[in-house]
């Protein structure tokens, strides 16, 4: 049987809401892989097979939820700034290793999607991490801005910055964020719009999670490339690829993996959503299960 522990910590003085899974057998001093989600979403999103199966291998588990959303704290909610994400990576980490049970020596970040990304800065900033999981990883936001043009076009990216550009006006004015989805349909104005983002996105999604986000990331994802962090990742990786991914290009993900010391790569012919399902998710987990015993 696992069990879960909640866990409470400060990032930057603003309370972020952890979990730790653990089974009730485990002895102390076991690795832990520290989990984070991607884009706008919680640890109750479409993690728990991730959880069970890595649990079940006889590692710790940590989840945690962003500033601004889910159970963490944070005003105005739904608000999403990758510098604050990166801070909760590593006050995550720090937390992590202080938790009874834990051995410090043995940690591992795992992140999907936008967590992929927010991972590897991580990895690279706090230096002292003992491997990577980066799932589906977003590690160009310059490339991700390049997709959404292919599949929607210029005068969709001006309409998506016009709505950006307001949102950040709002924001440093005080007032409250002009919100767009997170994901929507082919035409629909939202952060993602690719053929398969609002069915894939939803499914993760627990009833009652907004689905949307403050506009000004738009304005801001582009500049985020933690491809150009990836050579300070000193621990082993592994990096993988969905080579039909609309949202996180896999060729910045290989770029990625080529400039970091040891890393792994695992392509899977599936698009971004698919992992977390089905087949798919098992395949990939087996690959991640086999990858953190090896290295960990």
């Amino acid at each position: 049987m696992a069990r879960m522990e909640e866990h409470r910590f400060l990032s930057q003085g603003t309370t972020c809401v952890g979990r730790l899974h653990r089974l009730d057998e485990t002895p102390a001093h076991r690795p832990c892989v520290i989990m984070g989600h991607g884009f706008g979403a919680t640890q109750e999103a479409g993690l728990q097979p991730f959880v069970d199966a890595l649990v079940a291998a006889d590692f710790a588990v940590f989840t945690f939820d962003y500033r601004h959303f889910g159970e963490s704290e944070g005003t105005p909610r739904q608000l999403l700034v990758i510098q604050r994400e990166i801070e909760d990576w590593l006050a995550a980490i720090r937390t992590a290793r202080s938790l009874p049970g834990v051995d410090p020596e043995r940690v591992a970040l795992w992140g999907t999607s936008l967590g992929g990304g927010l991972a590897t800065s991580a990895a690279a900033r706090d230096g002292g991490v003992q491997a990577l999981v980066a799932q589906c990883p977003m590690m160009d936001g310059l490339a991700s801005a390049r997709a959404v043009l292919g599949y929607a076009g210029s005068v969709y990216m001006a309409r998506l910055a016009g709505h950006g550009f307001v949102d950040l006006v709002r924001g440093a004015l005080g007032m409250r964020p002009h919100y767009i989805p997170s994901a929507g349909k082919p035409g629909e104005i939202a952060a993602m719009s690719a053929p398969d983002a609002y069915d894939g996105y939803i499914s993760l999604m627990p009833k009652g999670t907004p689905n949307e986000v403050a506009a000004r990331i738009t304005a801001r994802l582009m500049f985020y490339r933690p491809e150009r962090e990836a050579a300070r990742v000193r621990c082993p990786a592994l990096i993988q690829i969905c080579d039909r991914d609309t949202v996180a290009p896999g060729t910045a993900a290989e770029r990625a993996a080529a400039r970091m010391p040891d890393a792994e790569v695992r392509h899977y012919d599936i698009g971004h959503f698919d992992i977390y399902h089905g087949d798919a998710c098992k395949h990939a987990l087996a690959d991640q299960v086999d990858f953190l015993k090896r290295r960990l």
